[in-house]
This record gives C-alpha cells, structure tokens and sequence, in this order.
C-alpha cells in the first residue's frame, strides 16, 4: 500500500483545482438565503415569482377562461344579479372577477 502523500503547491504555470465559493453566512445550508426565500401563500403578499400583471399583457389572455374562473363567476355573477357571456376569456374573466368583487363585496 503506498504511503499518503501531503498536497502540494502546483508549479507554476499548472492548473489548480478550483476552489469552491465561501458559504455566505446569511445562507441556509440548501443554498437560498433565509431571509429572501421565495414563498407562496402567507400574509405578505405574493413571493418573488408572482408578480401582478395587468390582464391585457397576459400571454395566454385570449384562450378561454379556465374551469374555477367560470364557477367563481357564475356564483359571483349570481350574487350581484348580473349575467355573463359563457364565452369570455382569461383576461376578460380575470377582469370580470375583480369588478364583481368589489360589487359584492368579496374581494376585501
């Protein structure tokens, strides 16, 4: 069995090992800095990956609304006695939604 050798300086010139980034003390050990976590959910608001963008710069704004959309309208169209298209889209839906819920009440 050979005997251990001590690590050694390479020669000039040599390429070296690279060497890996300090651990930054406001890191937590998997990597994401404790105090800027991205989260969903909670009291705060919405986390770093939810931003809220006008319905009209939506990307898919014109496919059509999607299956919660149409039940919360209909019960929220329902409540403020109003009727709807069936045919809106996302966006529409989304606009939709936020009118009726300062009308009934349900977005405070």
């Amino acid at each position: 069995m050979p005997a251990p050798t001590e690590p050694t300086t390479p020669a000039p010139g040599e390429p070296t090992a690279p060497t890996p980034p300090a651990a930054d003390a406001g890191s937590a050990a998997d990597g994401h800095n404790a105090e800027q976590a991205d989260t969903l959910g909670g009291t705060e608001g919405g986390g770093q990956g939810s931003p809220v963008k006008d319905p009209e710069n939506w990307v898919t704004g014109d496919e059509p609304m999607t299956g919660p959309q149409r039940s919360y309208l209909d019960t929220l169209a329902r409540e403020a006695g109003e009727e709807l298209p069936g045919n809106l889209s996302k966006a529409e839906a989304s606009e939709q939604i936020d009118r009726l819920q300062d009308a009934t009440g349900r977005g405070e």
